[in-house]
């Protein structure tokens, strides 16, 4: 279906234009038909299938064929996401598909100034994005009101509730006006009973529509599995990164820690990179990303902060320098390769810990991840070592202990006897 077949206003067809979009995505074809048709709509697909658009051109065209009610200051339209980068890549999605239909769009998530976004969403706006936390902290404070929202959207969904966002949810939906005098769309990547118990008491008798096939990785993923000692992995990545080049690469990790460990050796070893998780301040973690996105950064170390709701165009390689202990962020992680119809590659490393997680993986994905074994060739033996940052060790709550106070021991038991030859080993 092409989009020109959806009798569109010809201002939303500008943006569509702008955007580059000329035919449907499976979820888009399913979707909008009923959406422009007033349903509510509960849909699942796999991440990268075009999902944000279908939600936005829906919003548009439902707010410029209806007259506003009530204040001008009051949104038209309520967007939920549950990370700060999805809302950041939603806003970024409407002003490019709305740039041309006359509504103020505004994104309200933390880490950035408090005083600006609240006088911005005091001031007025129609379509409002933005994480819980934020929206609740400026609703109790009566700077905004959603007793006018016409049309409301709840992105990854299952998310929210991994995330723990659920009770927010229900806050914010329970100041919503009555679920018939509104449209609802809720997306998410799987549609379990709790995301449905949640569509089935905040909508009126949604659709529900599903587009995830049966392959549940992108077709044109390469996916290649590699086990490797905890002790090799370090030595086979930079060796990986050195032969298939670093053009625009996504590293995982599992923890902050082990990200700011994999980026000081890294560094160490001439590898431009940076990294983001959920402590960066949120100013530093959207220049990160710019720069990964227009190419100036090749190597982007994440969390799995990252591993949904992100868009980067091209990038060439994701690799799972720790393999996500949960099944479906395996998905979401390789996922931010291979989108649009591009190609692209997907390796994981998996250490002594990583190997009990296989088998989930294999079990999600109903496929089994190729493994190849590496050569000795692909192990760079002579690399740079780095000291451990005790500034970061002590500051971690299972860093190494403080340093003592001048003239204090710190011996916590008698030196073994050594034979007066030389000095005592240090402890």
């Amino acid at each position: 279906m092409k989009f020109t077949e959806l009798t569109l206003p010809e201002v939303l067809m500008q943006g569509i234009a702008a955007a580059g979009f000329t035919e449907c995505t499976a979820i888009q074809e399913k979707t909008l038909p009923l959406a422009l048709a007033g349903k509510d709509i509960a849909g699942q697909a796999q991440t990268g299938t075009g999902k944000t658009a279908a939600f936005l051109v829906t919003l548009f065209a439902r707010l410029l064929r209806q007259e506003k009610r009530g204040d001008i200051s009051h949104p038209r339209a309520l967007i939920l996401a549950p990370t700060r980068e999805l809302v950041v890549q939603i806003e970024k999605d409407a002003q490019l598909l709305g740039g041309r239909c006359g509504f103020s769009i505004q994104a309200i998530y933390g880490g950035v100034d408090y005083m600006q976004q609240r006088s911005a969403l005091r001031e007025g706006a129609d379509v409002v994005i933005g994480t819980p936390g934020r929206l609740i902290d400026y609703l109790k404070q009566k700077v905004y009101s959603l007793g006018k929202i016409e049309v409301l959207v709840i992105d990854e969904a299952d998310r929210m509730f991994d995330m723990g966002f659920i009770a927010d949810l229900r806050f914010i939906l329970r100041r919503l006006p009555n679920y018939d005098l509104r449209q609802n769309m809720m997306f998410s990547a799987t549609l379990n009973q709790r995301v449905m118990e949640l569509a089935y008491e905040f909508m009126n008798l949604p659709e529900k529509v599903s587009v995830t096939p049966e392959q549940m990785t992108a077709e044109k993923v390469e996916q290649v599995l590699y086990h490797v000692s905890r002790k090799e992995k370090f030595p086979l990545l930079l060796g990986l990164l050195r032969r298939t080049g670093t053009l625009r690469t996504m590293i995982f990790v599992n923890t902050k820690r082990e990200g700011e460990f994999l980026f000081d050796r890294l560094s160490a070893n001439e590898i431009v990179c940076r990294v983001i998780s959920g402590d960066v301040d949120q100013k530093k973690r959207l220049r990160i990303l710019e720069d990964f996105k227009s190419g100036k950064l090749p190597v982007m170390i994440a969390t799995d902060v990252a591993s949904r709701g992100l868009h980067i165009e091209e990038v060439s390689h994701v690799i799972n320098y720790d393999l996500p202990q949960d099944a479906e962020d395996y998905v979401h992680r390789i996922g931010r390769t291979a989108r649009a119809g591009a190609e692209g590659i997907a390796i994981s490393l998996a250490d002594e810990d990583g190997a009990f997680y296989i088998e989930a993986i294999h079990d999600y994905i109903r496929e089994k991840i190729p493994v190849e074994w590496a050569d000795d060739e692909l192990f760079i033996r002579n690399y740079k070592r780095t000291k451990p940052n005790l500034k970061k060790m002590e500051s971690h709550p299972h860093g190494a202990a403080k340093k003592p106070a001048e003239g204090a021991t710190r011996r916590s038991r008698p030196r073994k006897p050594h034979s007066g030859k030389g000095m005592a080993p240090a402890r």
